[in-house]
């Protein structure tokens, strides 16, 4: 099984209650992010299977902007288990409703899920640190209960490789 660890994209300042947090949506800067990151994911040539998100607002929009620019087509699904406060054993548990799929875009927030993913791809009883700013994606390829970490890429990758790729379209003007 393929598992696509995607923090969600920038949506701004924290709000003041956990109630009004919760409908935060993107910003324009998250919004764009999510661009850079369906396209890059579909240049890789990734297709998932379905696409799982925390319930939150800034999530949903996220997995369903990268979706959509991934090509997907299937139904966005919502589990509580990537909401912010969820524990690895909530995880897990989600992990094991959905063993049967091939690959999954897993839509959520840290420091939680940073932690899955360093639990997923540790040695037995440790935790891998790996650094997920928002927007970034990584991939793990699952065997049995033990993942391996492909590659993780960061907005500001996505966003220098969209920039190099629009700069060497351009014609080039020669001088005489």
């Amino acid at each position: 099984m393929f598992l696509y660890f995607l923090r969600h994209a920038s949506a701004g300042q924290q709000l003041s209650t956990a109630k009004k947090d919760e409908k935060r949506g993107l910003d324009k800067d998250g919004i764009e992010q999510c661009g850079y990151i369906g396209r890059a994911l579909a240049a890789l040539g990734v297709q998932v299977e379905i696409i799982v998100s925390s319930p939150l607002k800034r999530s949903t929009q996220t997995a369903a902007l990268v979706g959509n620019e991934m090509g997907y087509e299937g139904k966005l699904l919502t589990e509580n288990a990537l909401r912010p406060e969820a524990s690895f054993s909530d995880f897990q548990k989600m992990l094991g409703k959905y063993a049967r799929q091939d690959s999954m875009l897993l839509v959520g927030h840290n420091p939680n899920l940073r932690e899955f993913l360093g639990r997923v791809i540790g040695d037995s009883g440790c935790e891998a640190v790996v650094e997920l700013k928002k927007g970034a994606v990584a991939k793990v390829e699952m065997r049995r209960n033990a993942g391996s970490l492909s590659w993780c890429i960061t907005p500001r990758i996505l966003r220098a490789l969209h920039a190099a790729a629009t700069e060497s379209s351009r014609p080039k003007t020669s001088r005489k």
